[in-house]
């Protein structure tokens, strides 16, 4: 089901579907955009520590769903929509692999009303064991803002390690205009 993938250094391009226990990982698709803005997108608490502001109306969503999709096409980076098994035309949320040599990058987005249920940490762990099973990879790695402690607990929970503090290494627009501090996690093989 992996094929080799011209556009992205040799990478061995991940499934287009990963399941789990009680998950769907997909492509997103066309009709994903105004289901997103519902779930989460719109959502200030979801989107305070990430790199987007919340959206403003579904179109901005759709946008960034036609973006993934050609993420996807160009095997630029693999953004995954979440959903749970019986239910894939509803996402939950979205996780996204980007390639870069030895490492793979990830980040990963929930719908609030789905935190504290453990689906993020089977999603991540998922994610990561096929990108650590690539012949081509060593590292996945995230960051997460030194004031987001649920993400790091659960990059902790997914075996992820802290590697340092990166200062002045993000800006989050919802908590502010400047640069910020972040913790380096990974998990490495």
């Amino acid at each position: 089901m992996m094929s080799e993938t011209p556009g992205n250094q040799g990478h061995t391009m991940l499934p287009s579907r990963i399941e789990t226990e009680r998950l769907v990982l997909r492509e997103p698709r066309p009709t994903d955009g105004s289901l997103l803005y519902q779930a989460y997108t719109a959502d200030a608490e979801v989107s305070r520590y990430l790199i987007w502001r919340p959206h403003q109306a579904p179109a901005e969503t759709q946008q960034f769903v036609d973006a993934c999709i050609k993420g996807w096409q160009a095997r630029t980076h693999f953004p995954y929509v979440m959903t749970l098994q019986r239910e894939e035309h509803e996402p939950i949320g979205m996780l996204d692999a980007r390639p870069r040599g030895h490492i793979v990058d990830v980040g990963y987005v929930l719908a609030r009303r789905y935190w504290q249920r453990g689906l993020m940490s089977e999603a991540l762990t998922a994610l990561t064991e096929l990108c650590l099973a690539l012949p081509e990879t060593y590292r996945v790695q995230a960051t997460c803002d030194v004031d987001n402690l649920a993400s790091a607990r659960l990059l902790e929970k997914c075996g992820f390690r802290q590697e340092g503090r990166l200062e002045r290494y993000v800006v989050h627009p919802n908590l502010g205009a400047e640069p910020r501090a972040c913790f380096m996690y990974a998990r490495c093989r």
